[in-house]
């Protein structure tokens, strides 16, 4: 329990512009003092000054909710200083019974479901892992915006001119962008036309860049990936996508103090369901991280089809 690890815990719940902080006692749980500080390094730097004054250095914790948002900043600072920093996700109570709400209160919420719990996590890492984060977020946004480019243009071929649709409609999809891509027309001759191509045109040549972007993100996360851990690209259905969400959801050595809290994070620990007579049965975890569950669905994919181990270990375990 945290509260044979420390006197005190500070809640902190932050918003955009200021982050508010409440001491709560560790073995009481009653609160101290609160209070407000902007979210600009001098702040942070007044929030550690205003911690020393009410706690002890080595004995007090830091819950922060929201430590990979808002929250990021002040979680920097506190891990650079050497402060027990945990992360509060997934809050359990309610805000109040009366459906009272403040900063303060949730700060001290996040304080006393800290002390009530038996583990705790720890905010993930910055530096190159943060990158890799970055990268993918770019990735992913701008390959949603690329599907959703695609699926406009397959519907403006169902519905333009006839000659044009049978000219289009049996094209693959890079040969599709490249014709839509270099469409001329006039627009004295047939309006109609004219416009159907101009749109095309624009849709087309909208996912021609966002492929190139895409492909430049992932190039770039080649060589951070390389840095942080080489071996994985060399295992059998991790590319460089996979490998980059694996070391983004590890974080760092010591986040995941085994195999089973991976699984239990990668949401592919089994859990037990028996009932009755039937004491076997488990099912798979439906928690953790669903991004990290999404990539390693595809290694085992990809293994499958690729990998000779891995078939004779899913013909030993079915």
């Amino acid at each position: 329990m945290l509260t044979d690890l420390v006197d005190h815990v500070l809640g902190v719940d932050p918003d955009r512009d200021r982050i508010t902080v409440a001491v709560v006692a560790a073995r009481t749980q009653g609160v101290v003092a609160s209070n407000t500080f902007p979210t600009t390094p001098r702040g942070y730097r007044a929030a550690l000054r205003w911690a020393a004054e009410h706690t002890e250095q080595g004995r007090r914790a830091w819950a922060i909710e929201g430590a990979g948002g808002y929250g990021a900043g002040l979680a920097a600072t506190l891990t650079a200083e050497g402060e027990h920093v945990v992360e509060f996700d997934h809050p359990s109570a309610r805000p109040s019974k009366d459906g009272a709400k403040t900063d303060a209160l949730d700060a001290i919420r996040a304080a006393r479901e800290t002390l009530g719990r038996t583990s705790w996590a720890t905010p993930r890492s910055r530096g190159a892992r943060e990158g890799l984060r970055t990268l993918i977020t770019a990735r992913d946004s701008a390959k949603v915006a690329r599907i959703s480019a695609i699926n406009v243009l397959k519907a403006l071929i169902v519905t333009c001119p006839v000659k044009l649709r049978e000219e289009l409609r049996r094209l693959p999809l890079g040969q599709l962008v490249s014709r839509c891509q270099r469409f001329r027309f006039d627009t004295a001759t047939d309006p109609e036309l004219a416009a159907t191509k101009l749109a095309m045109r624009s849709t087309a040549t909208r996912i021609h860049h966002l492929t190139i972007e895409c492909r430049d993100l992932e190039k770039a996360m080649e060589p951070i990936v390389a840095a942080l851990c080489p071996r994985l690209l060399t295992e059998p259905g991790v590319g460089v996508l996979v490998a980059a969400q694996l070391l983004v959801s590890w974080s760092h050595p010591g986040r995941c103090r085994s195999e089973a809290a991976f699984a239990r994070l990668a949401g592919v620990a089994p859990l037990p369901a028996t009932s009755g007579q039937t004491q076997t049965r488990h099912r798979l975890s439906r928690g953790g991280d669903r991004q990290l569950n999404r990539v390693i669905h595809t290694a085992v994919l990809t293994r499958v089809k690729t990998d000779a181990g891995t078939r004779d270990y899913l013909g030993r375990v079915s």
